[in-house]
């Protein structure tokens, strides 16, 4: 069956059209309408601004993934549409717009957890992938591990506690005058750095747990910018986001290699948009060869936020009876 995917979560308003069914996952057309350029002004995202771009692009690129796709609405079985966790405004328009268009066409409406999204990217590119698994989603938001016990069932084994991953790069970043988004920049300085230059605590949180603590490092490198520049010096970037990555990076293998031995699954997903990071996703294929695991993450044109991922989430919710109707309402919050 054909399933239109909305994903308007943050700053990127997609639409895509994706063929799901026995054997079948085919992404006919991925529309991305991206913000960057407009949000680099302020060094981040403004959520007002953002909610604004999102209504001025989502019926433009709807109808373009359609005509992309060479389909109509009356070819489409089921509308997918992200409802959360997000920002607020954001996601409104998209779910108001995929309600309008799911119930004046008579078009079956699901809703999508944009966390379950991106670990769905990964079955768009691995026909093999089935439940269960373990996952693990790193983006701005979100830092957490899961335990996929079905194709809509997870459970959550690992989480930060405070900052995620991808806001604590992106934070040192704006510190270092990179531009936004700071990831990519950030990911080539550490190619020409001294990864063990720089000592930094490691957001792995100590004992039996599976959990995170991004604050503390992204502070100590603050205070060590900070401490230098007051003394008229500046830090060697290079040097800094190698050590910066370094870190962080090792944390997310233990805490993978503990998720790993507690699994019976042996297969690791890496997913969200800081998976496009070349050491982390090198890092973590490191350790499921070592552990003998297998190893599956999407392409970088996948890892960030698309409507794909959401049509391939949304085709597994249809399955599962998970039908919204007119009460549907967008939420901030993960209830995952």
């Amino acid at each position: 069956m054909l399933i239109l995917g909305l994903e308007s979560s943050c700053d990127e308003t997609s639409a895509a059209v994706v063929r799901m069914g026995e054997g079948k996952r085919e992404i006919l057309s991925n529309i991305v309408a991206s913000q960057i350029d407009i949000h680099r002004l302020y060094g981040g995202v403004v959520p007002e601004i953002a909610s604004r771009a999102h209504i001025e692009a989502i019926s433009r690129i709807t109808y373009r993934a359609l005509d992309e796709a060479g389909v109509t609405l009356t070819d489409i079985g089921a509308i997918a549409v992200t409802s959360h966790p997000g920002l607020i405004g954001a996601l409104i328009v998209g779910v108001n717009f995929a309600k309008s268009l799911a119930f004046a066409r008579g078009i079956p409406l699901v809703e999508v957890n944009h966390v379950k999204a991106h670990v769905a990217a990964a079955y768009l590119e691995y026909p093999s992938l089935e439940p269960p698994f373990t996952a693990i989603v790193v983006s701005g938001g979100h830092t957490s591990i899961y335990e996929v016990n079905s194709y809509t069932d997870f459970s959550v084994i690992g989480e930060t506690r405070d900052d995620a991953a991808g806001e604590a790069f992106d934070k040192v970043a704006r510190v270092l005058g990179m531009p936004y988004p700071g990831g990519a920049e950030f990911n080539r300085a550490a190619k020409g750095g001294d990864p063990s230059a720089v000592e930094l605590p490691s957001p792995a949180l100590h004992g039996d747990n599976l959990d995170f603590s991004f604050s503390g490092i992204k502070t100590a490198a603050l205070n060590y910018i900070n401490s230098l520049r007051q003394k008229g010096e500046e830090p060697d970037v290079n040097n800094l986001c190698a050590s910066y990555t370094n870190t962080i990076v090792k944390a997310i293998v233990k805490k993978c290699a503990g998720a790993l031995d507690k699994s019976d699954t042996r297969r690791l997903v890496l997913a969200g948009g800081v998976a496009a990071n070349s050491y982390i996703r090198e890092g973590l294929s490191e350790l499921c060869k070592k552990r003998g695991a297998e190893f599956f993450v999407p392409s970088i044109s996948l890892c960030g936020d698309n409507a794909a991922m959401v049509a391939a989430a949304g085709y597994f919710e249809y399955l599962d009876g998970a039908f919204a109707d007119t009460s549907l309402n967008a939420s901030a919050n993960d209830n995952i």
